[in-house]
């Protein structure tokens, strides 16, 4: 395995961890700053909403800077605000690291996936962005439950401390094995976003956003929704997320060989079928352990909705599509989720 895609994937577990690992110690940082669960929940929407907005911005206005510059700054920033979020003697100054948070993670995440395209050959560019978005899709089976542990066991703060340090790690091994990165030829903000005047492919990312925003709304809570089942266990909350991440991981895995036995249109149907069948259900599902499981197994092998949306629309316009958003680009689950991530605090109250 080539050590540069890994030390990116690194990065990109850090960032994924920071994003799913908040909504396990919640309740923490509501007793910690004397906030209510809406206010706290805040906290992923300040990171979520900086995320989204400023990824395709700084992607498209930075096309002509060194990767391994934009690399390191992204994880600098990152690093700092996430250890600003660990000694904050406030609730506001807490927001404000967070949106920092979010800031970084905009600079590094395009960075990233387009630095692992730039180092390969075009053969092998497919096999390098998987390797590098691995990070974030394994962040939710393992860094957010590790995460979620040491807060439960110790405190909140050594939680954004882990971050940091896995953030920190990655910037070392950018300076250790990514002496040289090509540049991608540059796309203008206007050609990502052209895309969007296709209907077929706004009504996706409708969908797409709906649905995240859902999903996410209880995902923020999660400790809350499933309070019940949990107690005041923090192992007990770090085994259920990590059974809705690795469902998901194993998901994402299998789900390509029925979308191709049956189409992608049917198994998106099904899925979303099932997770809104889920989350009807939620209210009993999550009073005992033992229902618990298998309701954060159904959301966590359905709810990884994006790949099929994307392809929905790729398939419809895929030579606008394509052009303009793979040299971009964030990842597709860290550019699907900030927004509709962001939203979970709004509709809690």
């Amino acid at each position: 395995m080539d050590r540069r895609l890994l030390v990116l994937a690194l990065g990109m577990f850090a960032l994924g961890t920071d994003s799913f690992v908040v909504a396990g110690v919640l309740p923490e940082i509501t007793h910690g700053f004397e906030v209510g669960i809406g206010a706290a929940g805040q906290m992923t929407t300040i990171y979520a909403v900086t995320y989204a907005v400023l990824a395709p911005v700084i992607a498209a206005l930075a096309a002509h800077v060194g990767r391994k510059g934009l690399l390191l700054s992204g994880l600098g920033v990152f690093v700092v605000a996430n250890l600003g979020t660990a000694i904050a003697p406030t609730f506001g100054i807490a927001l404000v690291t967070r949106a920092l948070a979010g800031l970084g993670a905009a600079v590094f995440s395009p960075t990233a996936t387009g630095a692992a395209a730039s180092i390969v050959p075009p053969e092998r560019r497919g096999f390098a962005l998987s390797v590098v978005i691995a990070g974030m899709t394994v962040s939710t089976a393992l860094g957010a439950p590790i995460g979620t542990l040491i807060g439960g066991l110790a405190d909140w703060r050594w939680t954004m401390v882990f971050v940091a340090v896995l953030a920190a790690a990655s910037g070392l091994g950018v300076m250790a094995f990514l002496s040289h990165i090509p540049m991608l030829p540059a796309v203008r903000l206007r050609q990502r976003l052209a895309p969007l005047a296709d209907a077929s492919i706004g009504l996706t990312l409708a969908t797409t956003f709906l649905f995240f925003g859902a999903a996410f709304t209880i995902y923020t809570y999660f400790a809350v929704v499933f309070d019940r089942a949990i107690g005041n266990d923090p192992a007990l909350l770090s085994a259920l997320l990590v059974v809705w991440g690795f469902a998901g991981t194993v998901s994402n895995l299998l789900t390509g060989r029925l979308i191709d036995s049956v189409g992608n249109r049917k198994v998106l149907i099904a899925y979303l079928f099932l997770v809104f069948a889920d989350f009807v259900l939620l209210p009993w599902t999550s009073a005992s352990i033992w229902t618990a499981i298998p309701a954060v197994l159904l959301w966590g092998a359905c709810g990884w909705e994006y790949s099929f949306l994307s392809s929905i629309a790729s398939s419809v316009s895929r030579r606008r599509l394509l052009p303009s958003f793979s040299a971009s680009t964030t990842p597709r689950r860290s550019s699907a989720r900030p927004l509709p991530e962001s939203s979970a605090p709004l509709a809690s109250t």
